[in-house]
């Protein structure tokens, strides 16, 4: 790998006034970290972290908008051109006892002793754009050139002082496309005991940071899987993997075959666990324990349940699409056929969405909202009473109207109502 040559010019303009203000006040600044790494190996930028031996007080005063961001770890972030960027006090770290955050943070005034507190050395480089000065005092861009993943000092040290550092390891595998480093590698299986004691919070977002920054993202998992992590996070796919293996083999091909949606991380996590549609309620309850929002536990358990439609949709009945698609939702059409093409192409996927959509603009009633008869309707019929046999009887008359377009008329379904609300009848299908 052939690295970019770091010049003041490659630092934002607005970047290098915030160095120089602090450089003005005789503080010493540089740009760190991942914006650093990313830098080098020229891909694009999205966040430029600042550290500084100012001290956070003294930060706030050298500019006249600041949020005191984390104050307690030396972080305050300061506005500027219509931007935020973190300012960060060069700090050290006491031990951590929790395997989570440091026992204690103290301000340091040297930036070399700042780096070694880092992860990996890819990411403790410091770069000064006043002096046009590179602090590497760890070999990272030796290690970018190899295109190697290496713990800064002692791996062992490292993840034991934080859990998730082992995940963080497994991301850039995919992230960046690099390998473990064989001692870094080695470290991670001894330190998943204090992996387990990260919060579900903080895997949640490396599992999310992953589907969307790595557009191929199998490696991240593969590695996940041969270190032992996966099985101390995610039993569901390690089971997948200690059958005969060509289901998670599956789910890994699924998932970079969605590369193309990075922007859509709870589309790629239902094609990495598409396998696992006879398992729902186990991938619900896990979907919960891992901190997923309501709304992402959803649109996955949606596409892995209906993402993946039966071939003999494209030639049966059209009554079997109308069921279909009252299953799915119709508003669903285009999410599911796009999850199928992309999961497990095949070439009737274009005969089924034609006839799914023709079924869509007949005009037929495929949701209960379409019914020519609605909830005023059936509790009049009960002779006024509400409760859960309104939903009941509407999904019944659905039905019906599914099974036979012609019957949704306002007449034919009350009609139908009163049959069913006879006595000694129950609404079913």
């Amino acid at each position: 790998m052939s690295l970019a040559a770091l010049h003041p010019d490659a630092i934002p303009a607005p970047v290098r006034a915030v160095c120089a203000r602090l450089g003005a006040r005789g503080h010493g600044a540089w740009v760190v970290g991942g914006c650093v790494r990313d830098l080098l190996r020229g891909a694009e930028v999205s966040d430029w972290d600042i550290c500084t031996t100012a001290r956070p007080e003294e930060v706030r005063k050298a500019f006249r908008r600041t949020v005191p961001t984390g104050l307690q770890h030396g972080t305050v972030t300061v506005l500027h051109e219509g931007e935020g960027y973190e300012v960060t006090t060069l700090r050290g770290e006491g031990a951590y006892s929790d395997g989570r955050r440091p026992d204690e943070v103290f301000f340091v005034d040297d930036v070399v002793e700042d780096l070694a507190r880092r992860d990996f050395t890819v990411n403790a480089i410091a770069y000064d754009p006043l002096a046009d000065d590179v602090v590497d005092p760890h070999g990272g861009q030796v290690d970018l050139e190899a295109r190697v993943i290496r713990a800064v000092g002692d791996p062992g040290e490292r993840f034991r002082e934080d859990g998730l550092r082992v995940l963080r390891g497994a991301r850039f595998v995919a992230t960046l496309g690099f390998a473990l480093e064989p001692a870094t590698r080695a470290a991670i299986p001894g330190a998943l005991d204090v992996f387990a004691q990260v919060s579900k919070e903080r895997v949640r977002e490396e599992w999310l940071k992953t589907v969307r920054k790595a557009r191929v993202a199998s490696p991240a998992f593969r590695t996940m899987a041969e270190t032992g992590i996966l099985a101390r996070s995610c039993a569901l796919l390690e089971a997948l993997r200690e059958g005969d293996g060509e289901a998670f083999e599956a789910a890994l091909t699924a998932l970079d075959a969605t590369g193309a949606r990075q922007d859509d991380p709870a589309f790629r996590l239902a094609a990495l666990f598409h396998p696992l549609a006879g398992r729902q309620d186990a991938l619900a309850a896990w979907l919960r324990e891992y901190r997923f929002s309501n709304e992402e536990r959803k649109r996955v358990l949606h596409l892995v349940r209906h993402g993946l439609p039966a071939s003999d949709l494209a030639t049966g009945p059209a009554v079997a699409v109308r069921r279909w698609l009252m299953d799915i939702g119709p508003a669903h059409l285009a999410d599911v056929m796009a999850f199928a093409r992309a999961v497990a192409p095949a070439p009737w996927h274009a005969e089924l969405a034609a006839r799914a959509r023709g079924e869509t603009q007949a005009g037929h009633a495929l949701a209960v909202g379409d019914l020519a008869v609605g909830g005023h309707d059936v509790i009049a019929a009960l002779g006024g009473q509400g409760g859960r046999r309104v939903g009941e009887l509407l999904r019944q008359l659905l039905e019906d109207v599914v099974e036979e377009p012609a019957r949704n008329t306002p007449e034919t379904l009350r009609a139908r109502l009163q049959e069913l609300t006879a006595p000694g009848e129950v609404a079913g299908p």
